[in-house]
């Protein structure tokens, strides 16, 4: 017997909004995004595509691949969770290259895959996936913490399963901070074997 879950929908906020503009990681707060289909405009995760990386060992590295993570969005109870746990006074979306912060759905980081984020203006972002939490972006937040050499190495552990989402633009134009989303999600098969 195979067990679905039915779909549901829950309502959030959008909390925050951010660039990473040129090459760098970390990302700039801003009023708005303007999204096309190939995800943020000179954000550092832009394209239709991208090269595979040690997240894919079944490509060759660098292989060309669809690029499904043009969005990186976070929940801005994780990010207080993380930092408490990191014994940190906060986590700001920046250090960790975050596009979005939403508020008010709870669970984020689980929302599974083909869930729709949907937001007021128009936009719909689709969800490939939980992003992985990784040494990349514990060193940017140890950046902060010159005296704290134990960040870069705990973040991972400690953001397992609360680093939030990636995701590609389905129907593009403009997010702006404080609209409302409606996450979609579609009904689940628990998958048996």
């Amino acid at each position: 017997m195979v067990d679905f879950v039915a779909a549901k929908k829950k309502r959030g906020t959008v909390a925050g909004l951010f660039v990473a503009a040129g090459r760098g990681f970390v990302t700039e707060a801003v009023d708005r995004l303007t999204l096309t289909y190939e995800g943020i405009p000179g954000d550092r995760h832009a394209g239709l595509t991208r090269k595979s990386n040690a997240r894919e060992p079944w490509h060759k590295k660098g292989t060309e691949m669809r690029n499904e993570q043009q969005v990186s969005i976070l929940a801005d109870d994780e990010l207080i969770a993380v930092a408490s746990e990191l014994g940190i006074d906060e986590l700001k979306p920046e250090w960790i290259g975050g596009n979005m912060v939403l508020s008010g759905i709870p669970f984020l980081s689980q929302l599974p895959p083909r869930t729709l984020l949907m937001f007021e203006g128009g936009v719909t972002i689709r969800i490939d996936g939980d992003r992985g939490p990784c040494r990349y972006a514990g060193r940017s937040i140890a950046d902060q913490f010159q005296e704290r050499d134990d960040i870069e190495f705990a973040f991972p552990k400690v953001a397992e399963h609360r680093r939030g989402l990636v995701g590609w633009v389905e129907v593009p134009g403009v997010v702006r901070s404080g609209e409302s989303v409606t996450a979609r999600i579609w009904e689940q098969c628990i998958y048996p074997g």
